[in-house]
């Protein structure tokens, strides 16, 4: 049995017009669909279908997330797909940091999505060193390391995340997630809007330029300059909302 959900960190779905296109938002590591819900208010009042899932393991409890891998969160983002797609004549994909990674992710898998959001995604895994220190970090028995969560410029926002980050998942994002990810990068072609910050302490800012660098198809970017790693909660999140949703309804005209 699941360990009960934080308040606010629910999943979240929007149901609009007959033949109306969808969009699939997708929150980051140790985070919540709180974090990613302005985003997804804003396609749902712009007509959109929307699915704002939950991925396992988030939202509840760093033990619960513990028990959760790359295959989990990916499994549940195909999943949320299929929803929207069955009722949204054509579907954008936008996710923020590790949302990001599934969003590219799924336009690897999935070449009739109209378009893709990504918001300082996680593109690259970490180096051999980090990779072994990780590993060797578990092997001693350490397996959470400080949080990484609320990255966030403006004081007056808070983001709803684990207080710790636990390693073993952390790995398998690295392994299973983001390093098959890079050798679809160049192959992946539908139109990409790539949102970034400057001042990111969570995921480096060189992970897009390397996106913008590999990436298959047309790519447009917008730069985040008063916003640290959680945008989507700081000062830009308006820029945000008004960018991907103009991309959106030109990709899926």
């Amino acid at each position: 049995m699941s360990d009960p959900v934080i308040p606010g960190c629910e999943p979240w779905s929007h149901v609009a017009a007959d033949h109306a296109p969808g969009a699939l938002v997708v929150h980051g590591f140790t985070g919540a669909p709180s974090s990613m819900r302005s985003l997804a208010e804003a396609f749902a009042a712009a007509g959109f279908h929307v699915e704002l899932p939950r991925l396992p393991g988030h939202g509840t409890t760093v033990d619960e997330m513990k028990t959760t891998s790359w295959t989990d969160w990916s499994g549940e983002a195909e999943a949320a797909y299929q929803r929207l797609a069955a009722r949204a004549s054509k579907v954008v994909v936008a996710g923020l940091s590790m949302g990001g990674s599934l969003t590219l992710w799924l336009g690897g898998r999935h070449p009739e999505i109209a378009g893709l959001v990504c918001i300082n995604p996680a593109t690259q895994p970490q180096g051999d060193d980090m990779i072994a220190a990780i590993q060797g970090m578990l092997e001693s028995g350490t397996d959470s390391l400080p949080a990484i969560g609320s990255d966030i410029a403006d004081p007056d926002q808070t983001e709803i995340a684990y207080d710790a980050t636990p390693l073993r998942p952390l790995l398998s994002l690295m392994l299973d997630g983001l390093a098959p990810l890079a050798d679809t990068l160049p192959t992946t072609r539908m139109p990409l809007l790539l949102l970034n910050s400057p001042q990111d302490h969570v995921v480096e800012p060189a992970q897009a330029e390397h996106l913008a660098a590999v990436y298959g198809g047309p790519l447009e970017r917008v730069t985040l300059e008063r916003s640290f790693h959680v945008a989507t909660q700081d000062f830009d999140r308006e820029l945000i909302e008004t960018s991907a949703v103009a991309f959106a309804r030109r990709v899926t005209a």
